[in-house]
């Protein structure tokens, strides 16, 4: 088995969690380089992941407190809507500012140009210095959005486009699955693409794989990886409904790799959504938080000749996770993914946990240059959402997946309560006159009697449900603990 090195437990907190949103995927079983993603040193600091218990169920009296709430919650959460799907021929706006009219998916304010912030007496000021032209910071579990800059801005995504191919292929292949590489395998790979190495007839696993899209940001095991999954056409096809699914509706994909393509685009909204939605998966969590590991090379011959293959050290290109020259490792960090073409410029999105805050940041394309520009304004707005969270009143929210969505009584995909009265239990055709039920049971009739003990019912039931789908807005998932080994 590959040896894989992370993070030193007591940077990143002797006991961390990441609880997030339930699996939404199916379920089942150095280097060229690209963009400014450097190599940097290696760091002898390890730690392993495990899963611990799942929380236990909540009670029948705690859903009917959670089902009051969610009635209140409806009457003022804000309605989402989307912006059309950017179609195959759009390219990235090549403008220095956003459009007028975004899309408003997770919160109407989330689709006005500009910072979208709630400042109130003791909510810290934003950071200066931030330059980049979309940025977002949410709450990984409640998917409350703290703040945001431009945040349904479609623009290239580069490398972090790398997320939603794990988050849609990872449970197609088991880690131990091999494939010998083949020519066609590796055709069509983009000239100047990030590279981990992967040599043609030389055989890797899965894990292998994975390994070099999460460390290397190889779109050499993309392509392998795509061949495994029908081919590029039918992954990228994959990767556009699975983003459907998850309301990362700014998102088009023309490449699985992120190489700049025409019409390819995203946002920080969607990256975000993306990033929650792989990090509730326990392989993504740890190949995005792996610092360094073995990589397989090409076979050789010995002086016996004998065949024989050696490996080597790859490290991850997310600076915020490995360090750099100026820059220290971001205490808490747990991955995600960073990215730079030459359209896209830099995009990361990163994960961190501190205090028992988890949070999300995105940014996309830093105005200002200079070295590791794009994980020092994300350090800053970490360092920000860290201070604010519980303070800060949110401008917007995460949305669920539409079969979660779905699964909601009364709501839309985007969560939107049904009905335009505003009124609960009101207007016309929501078939909420309460005058009504309570005259019918004055009646001296017993089937009258009757409807009213199963319209009884049906409203608990009902109660029960908003309740249920309040509680589990968070999406809690087993705690990713962090341990010495």
């Amino acid at each position: 088995m590959t040896q894989l090195h992370t993070p030193k437990a007591s940077r990143n907190q002797e006991i961390g969690r990441l609880s997030l949103m339930r699996s939404v995927s199916p379920s089942g079983v150095r280097i060229v380089r690209r963009g400014g993603e450097g190599n940097g040193t290696s760091r002898d600091r390890t730690c392993t992941f495990s899963l611990v218990p799942a929380p236990k169920k909540t009670t029948k009296r705690s859903l009917l407190i959670a089902s009051a709430t969610l009635l209140s919650v409806s009457l003022t959460a804000p309605a989402a809507f989307s912006a059309p799907r950017p179609s195959p021929s759009s390219s990235p706006s090549p403008s220095a500012t956003p459009p007028a009219n975004m899309s408003t998916v997770g919160g109407t304010r989330l689709g006005r140009p500009g910072t979208q912030v709630n400042l109130a007496s003791g909510v810290p000021v934003l950071p200066k210095g931030v330059t980049a032209r979309s940025w977002i910071i949410a709450d990984a579990e409640s998917g409350e959005v703290l703040a945001a800059h431009n945040a349904h801005w479609r623009l290239a995504p580069a490398s972090t486009l790398k997320m939603l191919f794990a988050d849609t292929l990872l449970p197609k292949f088991p880690k131990t699955m091999n494939r010998k590489v083949v020519p066609s395998d590796l055709a069509g790979i983009g000239p100047g693409s990030s590279m981990v190495g992967i040599k043609e007839n030389e055989t890797y696993s899965v894990h292998d794989l994975w390994l070099g899209v999460f460390l290397r940001s190889g779109n050499d095991a993309v392509h392998v990886l795509s061949a495994m999954n029908k081919g590029v056409d039918a992954t990228v096809e994959e990767m556009n409904e699975h983003a459907e699914e998850l309301q990362a509706l700014d998102t088009h994909v023309v490449s699985p790799d992120g190489y700049d393509a025409p019409g390819q685009v995203s946002s920080a909204y969607d990256l975000t959504l993306i990033a929650r939605s792989g990090l509730q998966k326990k392989d993504f969590r740890e190949y995005c938080s792996t610092v360094t590991a073995k990589f397989p090379g090409q076979t050789t011959k010995n002086k016996k000749g004998k065949p024989v293959r050696d490996s080597f050290e790859i490290q991850n290109t997310n600076r915020l996770l490995t360090g750099d020259s100026d820059l220290t490792q971001y205490q808490g960090i747990a991955g995600v993914k960073n990215g730079n073409t030459t359209n896209a410029g830099a995009t990361f999105t990163g994960v961190a946990e501190r205090g028992g805050k988890v949070l999300l940041v995105t940014v996309m394309n830093p105005g200002k240059g200079g070295h590791n520009e794009v994980y020092k304004e994300t350090a800053r707005l970490f360092d920000w959402g860290f201070k604010a969270a519980g303070k800060v009143e949110p401008v917007g929210e995460l949305v669920p997946p539409k079969s979660a969505a779905g699964a909601q009584p009364g709501a839309t995909a985007s969560g939107e309560a049904v009905g335009g009265s505003g009124e609960a239990g009101g207007g016309p055709g929501t078939g909420g006159d309460p005058a009504k039920p309570v005259a019918s049971a004055t009646t001296d009739n017993a089937s009258s009697g009757i409807g009213m003990a199963f319209a009884i019912t049906a409203g608990l039931l009902a109660l029960l449900a908003g309740g249920a789908v309040l509680v589990n807005r968070r999406w809690p998932l087993p705690d990713l603990a962090r341990r010495r080994r």
